[in-house]
């Protein structure tokens, strides 16, 4: 019998509390065929467990070895890698199986897949957004397919080519601007981030010479695997069915620009005059150390060094000490929850954010003058 290295077992301890998000699907499970109370397990199981544990184990400021090879993320990049299969497979056998499941009322249904909506927002999207920064084509084709299970194609083309490039300016529609409410943000990105993501790509394509329709335009490929999951839905689960799949969808979204929200909120980057800002650095992000929602998701809250380093994986992005970045009081689970009560957000928020001003950038006064004159998008930009 071959005996495993040290060093792989190891890997492989240490890569194991980010398969936690695993422990979501045998509770799906669970939820649809007990009904009842155990529908509400996978939002208790993600936002209620992580937040309890954040507040018993604290923080990891500890850095990975940025040498490490990638055979050594083998482990790390292995959740990632079956996520789709996995979650596919619980999403369409939940639609084949519950609306014919006499034991589920409609509101078990729908808080049933509210708690799946959690799961394909908060790792599904997430996971995608973790593949869809990666140089190899077949993770960067899961990430698209996690995308179409919530009917969110444009998020990938409107994340690398509008956010990353933009953020912390007002060309960014997912920059939450200082005092700006959740519930006014979630409308204004749904209205403003598809058209941004459409024009990004035209901008692209017309830079090699092609057309809007030209066949390398990835919308065609976004609404073909949209049109799939809708056609499979309905084919499992008819009206019912289609109509459980665009709430999880829906329910996904929510959740995904919720995170959104918090990541960015308040932050601006220094205006060089004529349509330029500075570079994007880690104060540009608000960053988060807590170990155990960094283990559901696979480190997001270390945002400061992704947008310093996008295509830098998750185990080896780098967390920040408060002189260098911005960080948040708790972890997302909970920062989320906070954000759907504005009041209680910017409470929590505003002081942090003109903290963050006098830190970083002491020489601006006044900060609604200054943010007045800033340029607005050119007509046609992304």
């Amino acid at each position: 019998m071959r005996t495993i290295p040290a060093t792989e077992v190891r890997r492989l301890t240490n890569a194991l509390p980010f398969w936690l998000s695993l422990g979501t699907v045998p509770l799906a499970v669970f939820g649809a065929l007990q009904g009842g109370w155990a529908v509400v397990l996978l939002p208790v199981y993600s936002w209620g467990m992580f937040s309890v544990l954040d507040a018993l184990i604290g923080l990891n400021e500890e850095n990975a070895d940025l040498t490490t090879p990638e055979a050594g993320l083998f482990w790390y990049r292995a959740i990632t890698l079956i996520w789709f299969p996995v979650q596919a497979g619980l999403l369409f056998w939940l639609i084949w199986y519950v609306p014919q499941a006499p034991h589920l009322g409609l509101a078990e249904k729908l808080v049933l897949f509210f708690g799946v909506g959690v799961i394909s927002g908060t790792v599904g999207i997430n996971y995608s957004h973790e593949l869809m920064h990666q140089k190899p084509a077949a993770e960067r084709w899961l990430g698209d397919l996690l995308l179409a299970c919530v009917l969110y194609s444009h998020f990938r083309s409107e994340h690398l080519r509008v956010h990353h490039l933009y953020v912390g300016t007002p060309r960014d529609p997912v920059t939450a601007r200082y005092n700006e409410g959740f519930h006014r943000f979630f409308p204004r990105v749904l209205r403003q981030c598809p058209p941004s993501a459409f024009r990004a790509e035209a901008a692209m394509l017309a830079r090699r010479g092609l057309p809007v329709w030209h066949r390398s335009n990835p919308f065609w490929r976004y609404a073909a695997l949209q049109v799939a999951t809708l056609g499979l839905a309905f084919a499992l689960g008819g009206w019912q069915g289609l109509g459980l799949f665009l709430w999880q969808a829906g329910s996904a979204v929510w959740q995904l620009e919720l995170v959104n929200y918090i990541e960015h909120y308040g932050l601006t980057r220094r205006h060089l005059g004529e349509g330029r800002y500075e570079h994007v650095l880690p104060r540009h992000s608000w960053n988060a150390a807590h170990r155990a929602s960094n283990w559901l998701l696979i480190n997001l809250q270390r945002h400061s060094d992704h947008h310093y380093k996008p295509d830098r994986r998750f185990p080896l992005l780098q967390t920040y000490a408060e002189d260098e970045a911005p960080q948040l009081p708790y972890g997302y689970p909970l920062m989320t929850t906070m954000a759907m009560i504005p009041p209680l957000w910017k409470r929590v928020m505003n002081r942090r954010v003109k903290a963050w001003r006098r830190r970083f950038y002491p020489e601006v006064t006044d900060w609604h003058a200054y943010n007045k004159a800033l340029n607005p998008p050119p007509k046609g930009a992304p």
